[in-house]
């Protein structure tokens, strides 16, 4: 039983641990899609609304929420282009 409790708590971790390196290389991915993009006005927006909210999230901590915002992001803007 404790075996398992350990390997599940390392597993959680290691996952919050990726998920928070993830969300900073998302941000930038979108901030270089954005500066060669041509996107209409409307679209642009959201992605910017997008990418700053999950900034936002990842700063509090949030990262398994910020990757799912930061992925919509990228989404619209692979949609757009």
């Amino acid at each position: 039983m404790m075996r398992y409790l350990a390997v599940l708590l390392f597993t959680v971790f290691f996952a919050g641990s990726v998920l928070a390196s993830q969300c900073p290389t998302l941000v930038h991915e979108i901030d270089q899609q954005l500066k060669s993009a041509q996107l209409d006005s409307a679209t642009e927006a959201r992605v910017k609304e997008l990418r700053d909210r999950g900034e936002l999230l990842h700063k509090q901590g949030k990262h398994a929420e910020s990757v799912k915002v930061l992925n919509k992001a990228i989404d619209e803007l692979d949609a757009a282009m």
